[in-house]
């Protein structure tokens, strides 16, 4: 008898075990895929990526949907408050108690460097759509790592070597105090180099500062040509809104190095005529980008910047690569964005290099005058297309440790 109801509860709890599982299995099945959008929510970058971000993200999950491999996805969202540290520990939270597969945007090049380490790591993808320097595709590349939307090195391609042109030849640098400061200085003192030119000074200033006067005057006494503003968001609006408070632009030409078309809007095209930059996308270019914007707009009441379309872009391919795949696995789903080719509103036969650097076409703008500006959010006229070739640093250049040969 005591080995019959041994058996019999043997059975019961094999049978518990399985059902246990089958519960567990079909839960698991039905669990969303998490894409978590990392992103500025309450200062100087949250007009550029931020709520904006998370809109746009949503906006490809419903184009596709909103199922992957027969799952429902999720966006999540989190505010890194332009930290490191608040956002690896975010990005930590995520991948190792939320479940989430994907971490996006970033506009912060000191956050997104740690958090790819963090993404790296756990083998997860990490879709830098908001932040700018060039050594996420560098020596800081990743496997699980692509760089989206721009990077430094293609906007001071762009914007520096179109002002070189026009006879530029001495240049004062007003930078801002971190990786985004000192990555775009860099790639932008070499092309002017390159081009014959000369950095005769240069000084940083802390991340969102809100009195530019002494570093302004600074660069007024050295009498530059140029006045390169290596900074972006709110430090680049305070910084152009003072310098023509001060009349540094009578005699001095100011150009940002970084610029989005929110700047623009907040700044007004009075203060912001001539400005020439350089982008990955502006949304009156052609009837795709038209067609989106308006979508965007309707949700947002706001103008969408680089960093929106590609945060868009960025997400519909993941998920084509994903059901593609046949799995989240995130080594796998990266290799498969590699292998297929980027086409959407912003990005026309665009590829993803072995380093993670998406190679899609640049272009360079200038702020039109108000007299030329027909109807709302009309701001730049196009100067030139940058092919994605001339654009992009050459992969051998970026160091990245995943081209060594063992």
């Amino acid at each position: 008898m005591r080995s019959t109801a041994t058996i019999g509860t043997g059975k019961t709890v094999v049978a518990t075990l399985i059902s246990l599982m089958l519960t567990t299995a079909a839960i698991a099945e039905d669990a969303p895929v998490k894409l978590g959008v990392l992103t500025d929510m309450s200062s100087l970058y949250a007009d550029n990526g931020g709520q904006g971000s998370v809109v746009a993200a949503q906006m490809a999950v419903d184009d596709f949907k909103g199922r992957v491999l027969g799952r429902p996805v999720q966006i999540i969202a989190g505010d890194h408050q332009n930290k490191a540290d608040v956002g690896s520990v975010i990005a930590r939270r995520w991948i190792e108690n939320e479940g989430v597969e994907v971490i996006l945007d970033v506009p912060n090049s000191a956050v997104a460097l740690a958090v790819q380490g963090i993404a790296r790591d756990k083998k997860k993808l990490f879709l830098a759509t908001g932040a700018a320097t060039s050594r996420l595709t560098g020596d800081e590349c990743s496997l699980t790592g692509i760089h989206w939307t721009y990077d430094t090195f293609a906007l001071s391609q762009g914007t520096t070597k179109a002002i070189a042109r026009l006879g530029a030849k001495t240049w004062f640098f007003l930078s801002a105090d971190y990786s985004l400061g000192a990555q775009l200085e860099a790639d932008s003192r070499r092309v002017i180099g390159a081009t014959g030119g000369k950095v005769v000074g240069a000084v940083k200033h802390p991340i969102n500062t809100p009195d530019f006067s002494s570093f302004l005057l600074q660069a007024q006494s050295s009498k530059a040509d140029v006045i390169a503003l290596a900074d972006a968001g709110g430090d680049f609006i305070n910084a152009v809104k003072q310098a023509g408070e001060f009349g540094i632009t009578r005699g001095q030409k100011l150009t940002g190095l970084i610029v989005f078309i929110a700047d623009i809007h907040s700044l007004g095209l009075q203060s912001a005529q001539g400005l020439m930059l350089s982008s990955a996308f502006y949304w009156d270019m052609n009837d795709d980008t038209r067609a989106w914007a308006k979508r965007f707009i309707e949700k947002t009441q706001k103008v969408p910047t680089m960093i929106h379309a590609g945060t868009y872009g960025a997400v519909m391919h993941y998920l084509k690569a994903a059901e593609a795949a046949g799995t989240l696995d995130g080594p796998a789903v990266a290799a498969k964005m590699r292998e297929m080719p980027v086409n959407d509103f912003m990005t026309k036969n665009g590829r993803i290099r072995q380093d993670g650097r998406l190679i899609r076409d640049m272009y360079l703008f200038r702020v039109k005058s108000p007299q030329e500006s027909k109807h709302k959010f009309d701001y730049y006229e196009l100067l030139a297309t940058i092919p994605g070739d001339e654009a992009f640093r050459p992969m051998e250049d970026g160091g990245c440790p995943l081209l060594k040969k063992p």
